[in-house]
């Protein structure tokens, strides 16, 4: 049987601009990646997904499936109906934290602008549990207030404040980037691994053995 030889390096890390990407279902889309059931801030940063061959997801391309990614992680009701304005401050908060996330792995100063947009967005909603009285519930009992016209500042202030918790905790430490170009995912590390999953994992392995395999091949005369 012939062998079939991974791309390049340097094929691997090559992406495309973003209106060049081709959508992937989002069925097809990696696992989450280590830690980021942990930290929903994580998985917010690793929501617009890059992978080989051009291909690329973002659970927060649309109005729609910015609602469902919020749903899912008990962010909004199934029925918030957000618009593209609520979605757009979504993907702003999310390049803001990535920005955090990689000034952190470089040990560089983070972006005022960065820093300004987190604090901003942990103002959005109240920290404080209210008081409130219900007879179903048995009377009194407390809970965070979020009207239906505080949805978006709800899950922009918990974003927030679990992105600040993770860079601020001592996980930080086992932060890393997924060592897989073209693989834009940050993970929490264990061990040596450094990858999101067993796919870039799989993928970095034949990259390295594809250079081996080069570097002892003769050049033609």
């Amino acid at each position: 049987m012939n062998e079939i030889l991974p791309a390049e390096p340097a094929e691997l890390a090559e992406t495309a601009e973003p209106a060049e990407l081709a959508p992937l279902p989002a069925e097809l889309a990696p696992p989450p990646a280590p830690g980021a059931e942990q930290y929903p801030a994580l998985d917010f940063a690793n929501s617009a997904i890059a992978l080989p061959g051009g291909q690329f997801t973002d659970f927060l391309g649309t109005p729609e499936a910015t609602n469902r990614w919020l749903t899912e992680r008990d962010l909004a009701p199934a029925d918030a109906g957000l618009q593209e304005m609520c979605t757009a401050q979504l993907r702003t908060l999310r390049e803001q934290i990535r920005s955090l996330l990689a000034a952190r792995l470089d040990g560089c100063p983070p972006p005022a602008s960065a820093l300004a947009a987190l604090n901003e967005a942990l103002t959005r909603a109240p920290a404080a549990s209210l008081l409130h009285w219900d007879p179903a519930r048995g009377g009194m009992y407390r809970a965070a207030s979020h009207p239906t016209t505080q949805i978006v500042e709800h899950a922009l202030a918990t974003l927030a404040a679990d992105a600040a918790a993770l860079l601020t905790g001592p996980d930080a430490e086992r932060l890393t980037a997924c060592g897989s170009p073209p693989c834009n995912r940050y993970l929490l590390r264990h061990g040596r691994r450094h990858w999101c999953s067993t796919r870039c994992g799989d993928r970095a392995r034949a990259a390295r053995a594809y250079a081996r395999r080069a570097q002892r091949t003769p050049e033609p005369r």
